[in-house]
């Protein structure tokens, strides 16, 4: 079954045809294109306004270019560039964009002394701070023994790391110990790269510390397959003391 509706009740978008400003109407309107004439690198326009029959010229000109100071930091290095762009280009805090293969984010706009702004027009910015954004550093305390050193790595902001879990770095292998977030730590759970205050890292234990040391851990071993192929896994013979055999069943006491 159709629902039953107005049109009344529903907004229709009215499409304007070369809509722009009319001084008479003082709104937006639509135009018919009387001349047309290219002047230096834009042109102007004789309208006639659709809604009052207003004949008046427009003048398309492209924005003027000029050089914005923009410092772009990535980790502890920064590097303070200037950049072309129109000067009625926008800027918002935390806007992306693309510089030298890489994506930044700003995360501050200067406008005047000392002053900071949200949001402005480049005519206006005397300076934006920029972070990089594709590429995260991950700070690392890892523990040998008694020893701990620090370091660095540089990784896609996408990745993730869960506490507990094994990773290479440096030609070793090393476990996940615990994640701190700021806002605490973690040693199971899972964090993304951007969000990695530290990660502390252990060297894991030597092969020799899961070695099976009794026969039964030998047999469970052979079971899942850490000693090689083993269909029928049995007491392995040079573990059975020569001279004595295991009682393959209980003997039964005599009745009184």
């Amino acid at each position: 079954m159709e629902d039953d509706w107005e049109e009344e009740d529903y907004e229709v978008e009215e499409v304007l045809e070369n809509a722009t400003h009319c001084s008479v109407c003082d709104e937006m309107t639509g135009h018919e294109i009387l001349k047309e004439k290219a002047k230096g690198d834009g042109f102007d326009y004789l309208l006639k306004c659709e809604d009052c029959a207003n004949v008046h010229t427009l003048h398309i000109r492209p924005p003027a270019v000029i050089k914005v100071a923009f410092t772009l930091t990535d980790g502890p290095e920064s590097e303070t560039i200037l950049l072309e762009v129109d000067e009625d280009e926008e800027f918002i805090v935390e806007d992306i964009f693309e510089q030298s293969d890489m994506m930044w984010k700003i995360n501050q706009i200067l406008v005047g002394e000392g002053r900071k702004s949200k949001y402005a027009l480049a005519k206006d910015v005397k300076g934006i701070n920029a972070i990089r954004t594709d590429m995260v550093r991950v700070k690392l305390t890892m523990t040998r023994g008694e020893e701990s050193e620090a370091d660095i790595i540089i990784v896609p902001q996408e990745t993730t790391y869960t506490g507990g879990n094994l990773i290479d770095h440096n030609d070793s292998t090393w476990r996940i110990r615990a994640i701190h977030t700021g806002s605490g730590r973690t040693m199971k759970g899972t964090v993304k790269a951007s969000d990695i205050k530290r990660m502390y890292l252990h060297e894991p234990p030597r092969p020799e510390h899961f070695a099976p040391r009794t026969p039964r851990e030998r047999r469970q071993a052979w079971k899942e397959g850490r000693l090689g192929y083993n269909p029928d896994p049995e007491r392995p013979v040079g573990d059975i003391k020569k001279g004595v055999q295991p009682p393959t069943k209980r003997k039964k006491r005599p009745r009184n």
